[in-house]
Parts: C-alpha cells; structure tokens; sequence
C-alpha cells in the first residue's frame, strides 16, 4: 500500500533527465543492531538500519505543488504518460518516510517490529524493509550466506489467518540499481531496486516507471508489463497457524534482470519465468506433521522462539556447492529438530531441503518440477555465493487469500489429497477486507539476527542476546565450531556424512554421527 497525498495541479517543465529525490520529509532510517558470531571468538554488534522499500513512498511532482505522480487512482498520466514512460523519471521524486507514524514500523536495539494497518493521513497497509549496510546508508547490506548459519528470533503470536510476516534473502544490487540505471538518482538509500523469484511488477524498474499497457485502474485486466527477477531464499513466511521456508533458483540469470510480460516473467499463478516462483518448499504442516507448529504445539507460536538455518556445502568450505538447508527451533532452551515428512512418496528421515526431496516432494504433490530445471541447489548456491540483501515485511495476499500458505490450496482440490491442506485455518480465511477490517493491529517482531559459521550463533550465550532499548550490550560468546580442516571434528547439528560430502565425519564429543 503506498503512501499518497492531495495537492493542486501545476503544470509540467521537465528540465533533468533522471528519477529525483524528494526534499519534503528528511530520510531518517531506523537503526537496528545485528550481530556476526566468529569461530572461537565473540558475537560482535553491528550498527545497523533498515530503509522502507521505494514501493511504499510518497511517488510525488518534484515542484511545488507535489502532485501524486502514483496515487489511489494510480499513474498520474499528466506527469507519467502511460505509453512513454521516461518522462515519469523527469518529474517526480520519491520522498522521505515516517516509519512509525505513517508505515508502522518501529524498531528498538536488535528488534524491529512490523505492523500490519497504519491509520495516518492514508491508510497503510503492508509494508517492506531492507537492511542497509552498517558503513554506508547508500547501499544494501549484502550477506554471504554458504556455508553459514543464520538465526534470528520472532514472535508471530500477534499474527492471525491470512497475514504473513517475511524475513527473506534476495539478490538485489547492493546501490538499489542506481549505478547500473542512471536514471534512478535514488538508489539503496530510498529502499529502490526490488526483484524477487516471482518477477515483482514493481512500480519503477531499472530506473523507469512501469507504466507501458496501464490504461487505468479500472482496467481489471491489466499487468505491469515488465517484472524484476533475482535469486530469493525464504527463512521464513508464517503466522500463528503455519509457516514455510523455502528456495527459489533463476537458472542462469545472475543479478537483477528485467522481465516481460507474456515471455519471461512468472505469471500470477506461480508458473516460472526466469525462476522457480513457486520454490521448493517446506511446511511442516503441509508435509503431513499437523502437530509440530502452531499455538499449543511442538513449536509454540504463542511465545517467542528463534529459528535456525544451516546452509552446508559439499565440502564444508564457502566456495563448495550448496547441497543442503537445513531448519531447527530453540525455543524455551530447548533445541527442537526439524519435522520428518509423513507424506508417502519423500525420502525417509528427510528433514531438511536437498535435491532429490524437492523432486520427490513435486512428484507427490502432483505439481509440476520447476526447481531442477532452474537449477536446483547449485543455482540458489550461486546466488548465495554472490550475496543477497535481507528484507523483513508483513503482509495479506488480495489474490489468494494466503491460502497457499495457511490453509487449502488449490481451492479447487479436494483438502485430504496430498499437499493440499497448508495449514489449520479455514478455507474462507484471509479475505484482504475481513482482515483488513477486523485485525488491523496485527504485528509482527524480528529480533536478534545473527550470523557466522556453522554453530556459531546457536550456542546458549549467544540464543540469550536480546535488547528492549536502542543501547545495546555485546555479549562475549564462545563457538563451538572448529575450521573444516584434514582432522577437523564437526560440531552439533552440522553435517557428517552423505554421498557427496568430504568434510568432516568425526564429531566433537560427546557427540556422534548419525544418518537423519
């Protein structure tokens, strides 16, 4: 949902040749603190911020006046003409945000939470942020995630049927494109640059406004013509009642990329494009484990608890090639495996996304297999091995109601066949105006994200990291996690063997090698 205001007409004298920067409200990111976990060593602070995605600005005439260039209406053809779009980049600019007051997001210490319906001028709905690198607020943070272990705390009690919080990876341009496409002056800076496995028919790509084929909003037919692609891993996208993680590759495309509408972008049914839209993915529930997350369960939603991604590599160094994600819980000091698949057809004791899970996991479900011929692993290896830009978000789905993800679908498909039913919440759930209307306070929190080798950041001293005021205190931790050497020993939870693994198959004691 963007952010519009009212103003009077003036009229047009373009005089620059590229996307402006608005001067009405100072850009201020909110701060929030990270951490890198090294082996042997310390959990170390980092100072950083997050940068509300350009989607949701104030898209306004740069002259006084400040006429919507997008508003409820949508594309203003007076400054954006809607066959020709770079005029559009002349005469507006993106301007700054008030996170708290306009897009309901707030931040304290390590924490940032999101909420889901801000009443201010305009009614905000949704919203989308992106870390921005501790050094310079010009350009994204970019996390190199082989070989790596990921965490961070979350607390989705205040998120009902139909509403999604999101914390995912995905390969932007580190300046926000500003550098590749001249014609945005923005850039990272004015959170630009957006792309994701399904195309995202952003409102500005490579620096013009995706205006070609609009003819106004009430034209109930139409799409963006172009759509932006990358590489994108979902740590998580859940709520109280379900919750997914999943891998989407891009075959061979290696950086943002531009898509067309009918050729090369997903289409809004999931049917790929340059990637995989649809992913291999893991739900517990949908896997056949009904009992494993949610209120009450194995994993208690009603609480907080920190979530863990491991990302192995075939030889235990950062340059090998990905052949596993692999999810655990901490929850209460309680380490909590990952669910086995009780669904007929998948691997036995496959608790963690590989290869041939994903096959077998489309061959029990009866969908089609987009994930191999886009690559598989060793394509969302690549785009790890690159780095992607973190982004938090929450959301609803107009389109599917988040069915996919918390309730039955395809809707048309009887609930007891395999893979249908996504989670407890019922099939008439998640309707954008119900929910709109009756849970506009819904929340999401994310907290204390860290980041460092295999182990690194699990330990018990490290999991204790929380802050509740914007003064954070570093705590010393100590990894458990020893280099991948000739004799190494592999710590707790990191893998030990498998038909193509050649690191270590010792484990440190008191620990012992099993197949899982």
């Amino acid at each position: 949902m963007r952010f519009f205001l009212s103003a009077t007409i003036v009229s047009i004298i373009t005089t620059a040749t590229a996307q402006k920067v608005g001067t009405l409200l100072a850009e201020t990111p909110p701060s929030l603190q990270w951490y890198k976990c090294v082996a042997g060593g310390a959990c170390t602070s980092q100072a950083g911020k997050v940068v509300l995605d350009a989607e949701w600005r104030w898209l306004h005439y740069y002259q006084p006046g400040y006429d919507n260039c997008y508003g409820p209406g949508g594309w203003n053809p007076t400054y954006c003409p809607f066959a020709n779009p770079p005029p559009c980049a002349q005469n507006c600019a993106l301007d700054g945000a008030d996170y708290s007051a306009t897009y309901g997001i707030t931040t304290s210490g390590n924490a940032i939470t999101l909420k889901y319906v801000t009443p201010s001028e305009e009614i905000n709905v949704n919203s989308r942020v992106f870390m921005l690198s501790a050094t310079d607020n010009t350009k994204y943070e970019i996390w190199k995630l082989l070989n790596k272990e990921l965490s961070f705390d979350i607390d989705v009690s205040n998120l009902p049927c139909g509403v999604k919080g999101s914390l995912y990876f995905v390969e932007m341009d580190a300046d926000g494109g500003k550098a590749k496409y001249p014609p945005n002056l923005a850039g990272a800076k004015y959170g630009t640059g957006y792309c994701d496995s399904k195309c995202n028919r952003n409102l500005w790509i490579n620096g013009e406004a995706n205006t070609l084929g609009y003819v106004g909003p009430t034209d109930p037919a139409y799409v963006p013509w172009y759509g932006s692609c990358c590489g994108e891993v979902d740590l998580f996208e859940g709520n109280e009642y379900a919750s997914a993680f999943s891998a989407h590759p891009c075959g061979s495309i290696t950086s943002q990329t531009r898509c067309h509408a009918g050729s090369d972008c997903s289409s809004p049914d999931f049917v790929p494009g340059l990637c995989d839209a649809d992913g291999c993915d893991w739900n517990s529930y949908r896997l056949g484990a009904t009992s494993f997350y949610g209120l009450s369960k194995t994993v208690d939603t009603s609480k907080k608890f920190t979530v863990v991604t491991q990302f192995i590599t075939s030889d235990g160094t950062d340059n090998g090639q990905l052949v596993e994600i692999k999810r655990f819980y901490v929850q209460n000091g309680v380490v909590i495996s990952n669910n086995n698949p009780t669904v007929g057809g998948l691997p036995a004791n496959a608790a963690s996304i590989k290869d041939n899970f994903c096959l077998a996991e489309r061959n029990a479900f009866g969908e089609p297999d987009y994930f191999t011929p886009n690559g598989g692993l060793t394509s969302v290896g690549n785009s790890l091995k690159r780095g992607g830009v973190l982004v938090f978000g929450i959301s609803d789905d107009k389109d599917r109601s988040l069915q996919w993800l918390d309730g039955v679908w395809p809707q048309d498909q009887i609930p007891t066949n395999p893979g249908v039913k996504r989670g407890s919440c019922d099939a008439a759930s998640g309707n954008i105006n119900e929910t709109r209307a009756s849970v506009p306070n819904a929340s999401v929190t994310f907290s204390n994200v860290r980041i460092g080798v295999i182990g690194s950041t699990t330990s018990p001293s490290t999991l204790g990291t929380t802050t509740t005021t914007t003064t954070t205190t570093t705590k010393t931790v100590t990894a458990t996690t020893t280099t991948t050497t000739s004799g190494a020993l592999q710590t707790q939870w990191g893998t030990c063997g498998g038909p193509t693994w050649t690191g270590p198959t010792v484990c440190q004691a008191p620990y012992t090698c099993k197949c899982e």
